[in-house]
């Protein structure tokens, strides 16, 4: 069975998407239409601007999802999944992708969730870490114990958790991992915690933007990042997507289930190949292919 995934924030890098808009008419109208939603020149900034300003929140995002529905649609009949999951914000392209959202409904949510993480971040310091070689259980247990919020964000792979919270919080879960034997802990470059609590106020607005949105079932089951797990109802979807932004993204659990559900040949769309290696890391035997290369 065919199983497509898409990227989150991270797979970013100047020059994404411009191989699609000069090959494709249909890209350079999504590109144009973007840039219409958006209310500004996002395609400028994707295609020549300065790495620091690709790497804002309210940017980083529209532009990956942009890329990756824009990706999707250019692939035509090679676009055939049985089943499809998205890391984080690669929900909402996996969702366009399977109709089960407009193209214009998905940017802008999408546009709606990065402003409101944005400005989430700025009313406390947060920040997340990656934890490297260390059994979750452990992970998991030692953040329970911290005085502060700092909780699991992502299960990316087998050995590379990313926690989340409070910046002391996270610096402190840092030293008694470390001590528990972690190979590494790093705090990453990143402008707040994501996926922990410290997203609330992020959460709230974002909830009333998607029960304002109509959704319809998707073409195919989504495995989403809160149940890792097949879903195909709506309403499940949409309270999953608002979840989402408080909740882990449980990407090995994500593919795991993809497998054990008859996933063999799993294809990456969108920019870079981050999800390829992570799928790797996940399960060796695993087929791998990035949508450019079908």
């Amino acid at each position: 069975m065919k199983a497509f995934v898409f990227p989150g924030q991270g797979s970013q890098h100047v020059g994404m998407g411009k191989d699609l808009h000069d090959e494709s008419e249909i890209a350079r109208f999504m590109f144009a239409k973007s840039n219409e939603i958006l209310g500004f020149d996002i395609t400028k900034i994707m295609f020549e601007g300065e790495i620091e300003e690709l790497k804002q929140t309210n940017v980083t995002q529209p532009a990956i999802f942009i890329h990756s529905v824009i990706l999707a649609t250019c692939m035509e009949d090679k676009f055939n999944p049985d089943m499809v999951a998205g890391h984080s914000l690669g929900e909402f392209s996996a969702l366009v992708a399977t109709k089960a959202l407009t193209f214009e409904d998905g940017l802008a949510l999408v546009s709606k969730r990065a402003n409101a993480m944005q400005k989430a971040c700025g009313l406390a310091d947060s920040t997340m870490a990656a934890i490297l070689m260390l059994e979750d259980e452990v992970v998991e247990k030692i953040c329970e114990g911290i005085d502060g919020v700092v909780v699991t964000a992502n299960y990316n792979c087998p050995g590379q958790l990313v926690i989340s919270g409070a910046t002391e919080a996270v610096k402190a879960a840092c030293e008694e991992l470390a001590a528990a034997g972690a190979k590494r802990t790093i705090l990453l470059p990143v402008s707040g915690g994501f996926h922990s609590p410290m997203m609330e106020p992020a959460k709230l607005e974002l909830e009333e933007a998607i029960n304002n949105t109509a959704f319809v079932a998707p073409s195919c089951p989504i495995y989403q990042n809160v149940p890792a797990s097949a879903v195909t109802d709506p309403e499940t979807i949409k309270k999953n997507l608002i979840a989402q932004l408080t909740a882990p993204v449980r990407w090995t659990q994500t593919i795991n289930n993809m497998v054990a559900d008859g996933g063999n040949l799993f294809t990456e769309a969108g920019p870079g190949k981050v999800l390829i290696g992570l799928s790797r890391k996940i399960n060796r035997e695993l087929e791998t292919v990035h949508a450019t290369d079908l």
